[in-house]
């Protein structure tokens, strides 16, 4: 640039301040806009350049904000500050560490102590399947007596979430997330997209609606779940949905306006109307019923089929007990979800009163087929805000052999808790079909993100588990645990639930690492 050119303009500056400030600082905003809106590792930023950055500043000083004006780390719902920010860390692979010692009152009744060893089991002699050193194998086949049964490599996997529900870049995120950490990935009751086929295997869920699997009348179609499964290798199990934490025993609406010739062909549904999940099944309905429909698919497919529901009433569990001790048939899995799972749009009463809460629901089901002589066949899979490692621990010394998480998966490809789910308008991008902030979720590196929550979960599983003289954390028991049950009284897990998990007869790792592989 010319000097007399250069002089020029520095005299305009002199004598125009503050319209060269405004320039300066319009020229700067587009720069940072232009930033903002190209980058991908920040959602909020990409949705919402220059005034999402607002939020991270806030961020950084909000422990100051709440500690004078508005409120404690440990008072937000339903995830609190400090579980939120774990997840985050774990997800980016930083420091998830904190110092200065527990902010937990630890004589409130209600709160668990894991009871470590005074001799761990030793992290030198931990076995290291194919060099992850996160890697925890369910201890069970699943469907062992079915054509193709499975194993899950890992005892930590993603929990129902239809695409519809969901954006598209989302259900990719945990779907390459699920994949490169060797966790399963549930469809959720919307079926199988191809956004669910970027690699994980897939727990394919047949709710009410039978969406996916079903013919033009919108009858249930065993053909057409044949075909699908035939084609797509990555499913390795069948869930039907009998209810959800959320909302049981109620169904619900993908309005029409959500309903996109996308998500119609997907849901072989009219494009355009409204998507509705009846209340209530039309393949069956009674006990005996359903343990025909469940065999009717496992013989169809060859897949291992299981059962999630919330819990309410017994008589149901006791029949269906009573009817697969006497047929020697039945699900190869059952899914337990307690009240506080909440992924799915919910009127309040349902959300806030319906359905016994996961330990309650999970103690009353499990017992009363350990009464049978059936728990040790099946595969007990525990769902409802258990996406930490201590509720897993817990979860685990009660009789679960696998944990799906939810909410806790969409933290850690963004999820802010906007709570706004329900809307449309999820400004994570998250749980929306909004073209520009749907834009905001990178596939490939909140995929990444969602596999170091998995296998950050997983490496300190582990690490609770060694702590307490275990190579597994499936040897996990009740006497492991202790209640608190006010000040100065603790009671052991087992104590207060009245029973003790089944045996698990442990070898070692390396055992079952083994994966039935599922030929064609």
């Amino acid at each position: 640039m010319d000097a007399p050119y250069m002089d020029q303009i520095l005299t305009w500056i002199e004598t125009h301040p503050l319209s060269s400030t405004l320039i300066g600082l319009l020229a700067f905003l587009v720069i940072v806009f232009l930033r903002d809106i190209t980058q991908k590792k920040h959602t909020i930023q990409r949705n919402f350049p220059i005034v999402g950055r607002l939020r991270y500043f806030l961020e950084m000083i909000g422990p100051e904000l709440r500690q004078y004006w508005v409120a404690h780390d440990k008072e937000e719902r339903p995830f609190d500050r400090t579980e939120r920010s774990w997840i985050y860390a774990t997800a980016k692979g930083q420091n998830n560490n904190f110092g200065f010692g527990t902010t937990e009152i630890q004589y409130e009744p209600g709160y668990p102590i894991i009871k470590h060893k005074a001799f761990p089991y030793p992290e030198s002699k931990a076995y290291i399947h194919n060099n992850d050193v996160s890697c925890i194998p369910c201890l069970k086949v699943i469907g062992p007596k079915r054509k193709f049964p499975y194993r899950p490599y890992s005892i930590i996997n993603i929990s129902a979430m239809s695409f519809g529900s969901l954006g598209k870049n989302a259900i990719m995120a945990l779907n390459r997330g699920a994949r490169d950490s060797g966790a399963y990935h549930n469809t959720g009751e919307g079926g199988l997209s191809q956004y669910h086929r970027e690699g994980a295997d897939m727990v394919w869920q047949i709710g009410t609606g039978y969406f996916g699997a079903r013919d033009k009348s919108g009858k249930f179609s065993l053909d057409v779940l044949k075909e699908k499964v035939g084609m797509n290798p990555c499913i390795k199990m069948i869930e039907i949905k009998l209810s959800q934490g959320a909302k049981p025993g109620k169904g619900g609406i993908l309005p029409a306006k959500k309903v996109n010739a996308e998500i119609a062909a997907i849901r072989h549904v009219e494009e355009g109307k409204d998507c509705i999940s009846p209340n209530s099944h039309s393949e069956f309905t009674n006990v005996k019923e359903l343990i025909q429909f469940i065999e009717k698919i496992a013989t169809g497919t060859g897949l291992p089929v299981g059962i999630k529901s919330a819990v309410g009433e017994i008589e149901f569990w006791e029949e269906l007990a009573r009817e697969m001790k006497e047929s020697s048939t039945g699900p190869d899995f059952i899914t337990i979800d307690g009240g506080e799972g909440g992924t799915g749009a919910a009127p309040l009463t349902y959300a806030d009163h319906v359905s016994l809460p996961f330990k309650i629901g999970f103690q009353r089901v499990y017992t009363l087929f350990q009464n049978t002589g059936l728990s040790e066949q099946i595969v007990w899979i525990g769902s409802g805000k258990l996406g930490f490692p201590d509720r897993a621990v817990v979860a685990i010394a009660m009789g679960c052999d696998l944990i799906n998480v939810a909410r806790e998966a969409m933290l850690s490809i963004g999820c802010i808790q906007a709570q706004k789910c329900h809307t449309d308008h999820c400004p994570a991008g998250v749980a929306t079909q909004n073209w520009w902030l749907q834009r905001g979720v990178d596939p490939e590196i909140k995929g990444k993100r969602a596999a170091k929550y998995i296998q950050g979960f997983r490496k300190e599983l582990l690490s609770l588990a060694h702590s307490c003289g275990y190579e597994h954390p499936g040897q996990f028991t009740g006497q492991d645990i202790e209640i608190s049950m006010g000040m100065n009284r603790y009671q052991t897990l087992e104590g207060l639930l009245g029973y003790k998990r089944d045996e698990v007869k442990f070898t070692k790792l390396q055992d079952y690492t083994v994966f039935p592989k599922r030929q064609a």
